[in-house]
This record gives structure tokens, C-alpha cells and sequence, in this order.
């Protein structure tokens, strides 16, 4: 019975992995070894970040909102808990767009949260 050896499925493999590390520094995009390692820890990294860069932008929103809201006079966290008692539920990510692109409606959001912060008192 002749002898099977594994060429084509080896080569793919091999040609996947080196695809994958096409424009990475010296030999781990070149020598298979070096770049089976490489894109295993590039897998790592951008599993971890995928659920990473949603605290990051939430954090972004949170420290616009923050700025803008001190140029209305409400520190975030009074911001926030007026617009919660005023019934006004907006998700951060509009807030922070809010306060970049229309600075006339989160002042009117700022003025509502504390007319709400001022009757709660």
C-alpha cells in the first residue's frame, strides 16, 4: 500500500497560518514556526480587546459627558441623576455626541436635570 503524506492539508494549514501573519515584523511573517505563535497570542490579544474596547468607550462617553456637564455647572454623577429622576433615559453614547455636535440640546438636558435636581431638594 503506498504511503499517504499528509501534503496538501499540511500546506494549507501552513499557507492559512502565514496569510494570517502577512505584515507582521521579521521572520514571524515568514517562518511558520515563529508566526504560529505570533498569531496565536494576535487571536489572544484581539479576543481580550473585543470586550475591552466597550469599557473603553463607555469610559470616553462618561468623561465628555463629565466635561460638558461641569461647563453646565452639574458635576456627572448630579447630570445623570437628574435626567434619571426627570424620566429622561438617553444612552451615553448620544449623550457624548450630544455634548460634541449639539451643545444647545445638552444644555437644555443640563437645565431639565436641574430644574428636576432643585424641585427634588
Amino acid at each position: 500500500m503506498p504511503r499517504a503524506a499528509d501534503g496538501t492539508r499540511r500546506k494549507e494549514r501552513r499557507k492559512k497560518i502565514l496569510k494570517d501573519a502577512k505584515g507582521y515584523w521579521g521572520r514571524r511573517s515568514t517562518n511558520f514556526r515563529t508566526a504560529k505563535d505570533a498569531v496565536a497570542k494576535a487571536g489572544q490579544y484581539a479576543y481580550r480587546d473585543r470586550r475591552r474596547k466597550k469599557r473603553d468607550f463607555r469610559r470616553l462617553w462618561v468623561t465628555r459627558i463629565s466635561a460638558a456637564a461641569q461647563n453646565e455647572g452639574l458635576n456627572y454623577s448630579q447630570f445623570i441623576y437628574g435626567l434619571k429622576k426627570a424620566d429622561i433615559t438617553i444612552n451615553r453614547k448620544a449623550l457624548s455626541n450630544l455634548a460634541i455636535e449639539d451643545k444647545a440640546a445638552f444644555s437644555s438636558l443640563a437645565t431639565e436635570a436641574k430644574k428636576t435636581l432643585e424641585a427634588d431638594a
